[in-house]
């Protein structure tokens, strides 16, 4: 733990100007970074008397070891560094939105030659429209199944299509009207992209001119005497109706809004927003503040509206509303406007409302957001004691002086000694995290612990190199130097880990333990867990740990060491898959390296490839008749010829 006095910048070399500043810790790694009007005027209220400060504040500034600013001409050049650096950075003591759940929202594929309607989740892909998000996956198949009959557009996988183009049957979709069977030729792919380009704006809120024009159609075909057409019509026109009606009005003047809501205790924060599009509630989404974020009693919701509009609206695909009714305006409320604004092309307006129909909504997203918080904390609580049990248990049977707040498993996967691949998992207070997993392909030949060496090896190597690294720029930067700073690290490895586990036994663990010793690292624990009676093996031990069956640090040690087994089967297939195939096209005459890349970039798997016809295969740049037919055939053959191999320890088929 740090005085926060020994690296305490004297105050006159501090500037009053806006800026950006940084708290680093001993390793150099960023643990908070946050923006001023005055950087003198902020760095100091850090100083203060320990005892004054909020618990978490005062954690923060004793774990840090220095301080590093950067000035800047505007608040919102503040906004936009802050916001990069905290992306860049991901300091534990920064307020970070989390998603409560996984929401779906209504997705159509503008990328592809006959797009397609569907329900997605997860992050958003470039060439797709989203629409959403929504609360429940039913609501969107609700939706799509009213709408079908006037868009009907295609919403059938990749495989469904192109099987139906094969055979020249469309699905049952197509038979009855809720698709335009593309896959068949029924409509060409500009038809059907007009197809999706109505529903497209239908689901953007142009409803009114949709509407008309269906009513004007259904006169003229009862004109013409057309009066199947025209029921039809009039058939679509209730569909579109009963759709609006499952989406109800709340702002009559078509208003474009986001509308945020927060609820809070000294510990944590939920947030719920509702996005309004013409008038109606297109979406709902709910974040949750991480509990090891930098929230304290003096955290106002101003400031908590501040950090979420810049995290939400700071990412590449976020769409900005003309209006963004929020509870309670931060403190740079005209700079957080200019940010928005500039983002979205034209004014936005950032406000709280105070009466009237936006008045009412923004009390019912306050409720919603108290409930889901509610849930949420039900939800944690359990979940957050058997955590916090299972680190303590472990602190005290492996005799660790500080609980394992950070475990690093590694696990090796292979058939036969071959595709060796290597995993390592990462679990913090008790959690995946998965953005800091990390895969190896392993380079020496031999057997498990040769492999497991060669992995902590390299993990750890790493580990040194940037410890080196951060102490070459700590001795470059004076603790009250302000100007540019130098380029964030590599985020190949976060920091490192207080507990290793090794998937094996005792030798597994010897071969890590030989290597860690020959590289100097000391305080890290390591452990092995055997898998036939889950023993827990420590180094220069006869005899393992056994924990009871029932505590919750062997549960906790249990899905560390199965998640890095997953993690690692899953990139040995890939890698075995790819090896399979190359080594098949490898004897077929005039297929070189390029051809061969050129295949698996189109087909990706052996699989596809297989099922792929000569045409198709034709169609791949540098390929002609003669050689997608000789492809076609070398592996009719070697399908026929193939045999299945089994892993005789796992009891996998191969291939």
């Amino acid at each position: 733990m740090a005085d926060p006095s020994s690296y305490r910048p004297a105050t006159g070399t501090i500037p009053v100007e806006p800026g950006v500043y940084k708290f680093r810790d001993a390793t150099g790694r960023v643990v908070y970074v946050g923006k001023a009007k005055s950087l003198r005027s902020r760095l100091n209220s850090y100083f203060a008397d320990l005892s004054a400060l909020h618990p978490r504040t005062r954690q923060m500034v004793t774990t840090a070891a220095c301080v590093e600013w950067t000035i800047v001409t505007t608040e919102v050049e503040a906004l936009q560094l802050e916001y990069n650096w905290i992306k860049e950075f991901d300091p534990r003591f920064n307020v970070r939105y989390r998603d409560d759940k996984s929401y779906p929202s209504l997705a159509v594929t503008l990328n592809e030659e006959f797009p397609r309607l569907q329900v997605m989740r997860g992050p958003k892909k470039s060439g797709v429209r989203y629409f959403g998000p929504y609360a429940h996956a039913w609501a969107i198949r609700e939706t799509l199944d009213l709408l079908l009959r006037v868009f009907p557009a295609r919403t059938c996988s990749n495989g469904v299509f192109k099987r139906a183009g094969q055979i020249g049957r469309p699905c049952l979709l197509g038979y009855i009207g809720k698709c335009s069977a593309p896959c068949v030729g029924k409509v060409s792919a500009d038809e059907h992209r007009q197809i999706v380009n109505d529903f497209c704006e239908f689901m953007s809120g142009r409803t009114d001119s949709m509407i008309r024009r269906l009513e004007r159609q259904m006169t003229e075909a009862s004109e013409g005497l057309e009066f199947e057409r025209a029921a039809r019509l009039r058939d679509d026109l209730g569909a579109l109706r009963r759709s609006m009606e499952k989406q109800a009005v709340v702002l009559t003047d078509g208003t474009d809004a986001d509308v945020v809501a927060f609820a809070t205790d000294e510990l944590s924060a939920a947030v719920q927003v509702f996005h309004v599009r013409g008038g109606r509630v297109r979406g709902q989404r709910g974040w949750v503040v991480d509990s090891t974020a930098g929230l304290n009693d003096e955290s106002t919701v101003g400031e908590l509206v501040e950090q979420f509009i810049l995290q939400f609206y700071g990412q590449d695909d976020a769409v900005v509303p003309r209006e963004v009714l929020v509870p309670e305006l931060p403190e740079d409320a005209e700079a957080l406007a200019e940010l928005l604004t500039e983002r979205r092309g034209g004014r936005v307006s950032l406000r709280v409302p105070q009466r009237g129909d936006k008045r009412s909504l923004m009390q019912t997203v306050q409720r919603n957001a108290e409930q889901a918080f509610l849930q949420y904390k039900l939800r944690r609580a359990s979940d957050l004691t058997a955590r916090s049990q299972a680190l303590a248990e472990l602190q005290e049977a492996l005799a660790m002086p500080d609980a394992p707040l950070r475990i690093e498993c590694f696990d090796i996967s292979h058939v036969q000694g071959t595709n060796v691949v290597a995993s390592m998992v990462v679990f913090e207070d008790g959690l995946a995290r998965k953005s800091e997993y990390r895969r190896f392909t392993m380079q020496s030949s031999g057997g498990d612990t040769d492999w497991i060496a060669e992995v902590i090896r390299r993990r750890f190597t790493r580990h040194l190199q940037d410890q080196e690294r951060q102490s070459a720029v700590t001795d470059t930067v004076t603790d009250w130097q302000a100007g540019p700073t130098e380029a964030a690290p590599p985020k190949r490895f976060a920091y490192p880990p207080n507990l290793v586990v090794v998937d094996g036994g005792a030798p597994q663990v010897a071969a890590a333990q030989a290597v860690l010793s020959e590289l100097g690292v000391t305080d890290i624990t390591l452990v092995g867990l055997a898998k036939r009676l889950e023993e827990v093996w420590v180094p220069d031990e006869g005899y393992p740990v056994i924990l009871p069956r029932t505590s919750e640090a062997l549960y906790l040690l249990q899905r560390v060491r199965d998640e890095a087994h997953r993690f690692a089967i899953t990139f040995h297939r890939q890698k075995r898959s790819k090896s399979m195939t190359e080594s098949e096209l490898a004897g077929i005459a005039g297929l070189g390296p390029a051809r061969r890349k050129a295949l698996l970039n189109r087909f990706s798997s052996l699989k596809h490839l297989r099922s792929a016809s000569a045409d198709e295969i034709a169609a791949v740049a540098g390929f002609g008749p003669e050689l997608a037919q000789r492809v076609v055939s070398a592996l009719a053959e070697g399908e026929a010829e193939r045999e299945p191999a089994v892993n005789m320890s796992t009891g996998e088929v191969v291939g």
